[in-house]
């Protein structure tokens, strides 16, 4: 097990890992999207790929022959947890073919009324053999993520908790700090716009890093460039 999960992780070593997501709504939801969005980071040197949902999961392992990190987004009612955030989906995704099962790792209360720490023995205890990845926000996310047995911790929600709200993305200092202070992989994850930025994030010690919406989601894209047209900068 050791040793294929350290094979695992020797693959992404000092790679790109592209997330190729898209929500109910978007204009590019659907597996078969999103597959076709899989098949051209790999053709393009992805080392690996980030996914949503079991559907996408599934359809992608079929076509693509890179590590996969898999996560289910589930929104329950107005709690803040929405990446693989109870049991429930822990369980879908153990069974979708991901190779990395991703969470979110924060200390905030879950829709379960818990807590990450209450609730991840409990999982480690019933998949000893998985490969999971804490999505935290913080240095003390990540020495608690550690310390509870996950194998990968993420700067995947820095910005994105109300005590790192206003944190400049990407936040390479959060980058740095962990990378210097655990002894499990960092991944570098979070408002990557551009290869210098990802450069930078590379020098901060990071295992690897994914990017996102910077290369998958051309809505977004669509929107930066937008907001730099004439009478659209500094609100004018």
């Amino acid at each position: 097990m050791e040793t294929q999960k350290n094979r695992l992780f020797e693959k992404i070593r000092g790679g790109l890992i592209v997330s190729c997501q898209a929500l109910s709504g978007e204009p590019l939801h659907g597996s078969e999207i999103m597959v076709k969005m899989a098949t051209a980071a790999m053709r393009g040197g992805a080392a690996g790929i980030r996914a949503n949902s079991v559907a996408d999961i599934r359809a992608i392992r079929q076509a693509v022959a890179l590590p996969l990190i898999g996560l289910i987004k589930e929104a329950y009612g107005d709690n803040p947890v929405y990446i693989t955030p109870t049991l429930r989906e822990v369980e879908a995704l153990a069974e979708s073919g991901a190779d990395i099962l991703a969470m979110d790792a924060t200390g905030r209360i879950r829709p379960d009324g818990g807590t990450i720490a209450e609730l991840f023995p409990k999982i480690r205890a019933r998949y000893p053999e998985k490969v999971f990845m804490a999505d935290c926000a913080t240095v003390e996310d990540g020495l608690r993520a550690q310390a509870l047995g996950f194998d990968c911790v993420g700067t995947t929600l820095a910005g994105y908790t109300d005590e790192t709200r206003e944190q400049e993305l990407p936040d390479f200092e959060l980058m740095r700090r962990l990378s210097e202070r655990l002894k499990i992989p960092v991944i570098g994850e979070g408002g990557i716009w551009n290869p210098e930025q990802l450069a930078q994030a590379f020098r901060q010690g990071i295992h690897c890093a994914v990017v996102g919406t910077a290369i998958t989601r051309p809505m977004d894209i669509t929107r930066r460039f937008v907001a730099a047209l004439p009478g659209k900068a500094a609100g004018a």
